[in-house]
């Protein structure tokens, strides 16, 4: 086998062209609502594959869900998510292809989604707030609270659809793991 032979294995989502620009979107609107980046250390004018694999395979949790599905003026639809890094995928216990188009109301417990949209819609007012805390729920119902979350709108553009991010460390587990994980 030559090596124009070799076959390779296509890029993971986040890699892909669709998953380059929602990572470049997500680091450049955080800079822009906070006045710092999201990842210190990251060059501005690094590749937008580094961008995409920096913030995939950082500590800190960053999930975005699209713009909405309904006339926008009247209904806000039901976004679903469109980005999820490593630690939000760990912490949510669930791999890429499920995380990613799930509905983004259910990263929360049902009792818990109105507050979580009520935080949503402040933040799409102002473009950004910060210290949101709130109670969501992992793949196995095992629940955990986050604190200290920063919530931030995305901008509509080239590969990014609009909706709004969200990226926090701190967290906690409020209930026993029900499958005996830990």
């Amino acid at each position: 086998m030559t090596s124009s032979d070799a076959v390779f294995p296509a890029d993971p989502p986040w890699l892909s062209q669709a998953g380059q620009a929602i990572a470049s979107g997500i680091l450049s609107s955080f800079e822009a609502c906070y006045g710092r980046p999201l990842l210190a250390g990251l060059a501005r004018d690094a590749s937008a594959r580094l961008r995409a694999q920096e913030l995939f395979r950082c500590s800190i949790v960053v999930l975005a869900h699209d713009g909405y599905h309904a006339d926008e003026q009247t209904q806000p639809g039901d976004p679903q998510l469109i980005y999820a890094n490593q630690a939000a995928l760990q912490l949510w216990r669930r791999p890429w292809g499920a995380m990613v188009g799930m509905p983004s109301r259910l990263t929360a417990e049902a009792d818990e989604r109105q507050a979580r949209a009520a935080a949503l819609q402040q933040a799409r007012q102002h473009q950004a707030i910060s210290g949101y805390a709130g109670i969501r729920i992992d793949s196995s119902g095992r629940r955990f609270r986050i604190e200290a979350a920063r919530l931030w709108s995305l901008p509509r553009g080239p590969g990014c659809p609009g909706g709004q991010a969200a990226a926090f460390d701190r967290w906690w587990w409020l209930s026993p793991d029900p499958t005996g994980r830990s």
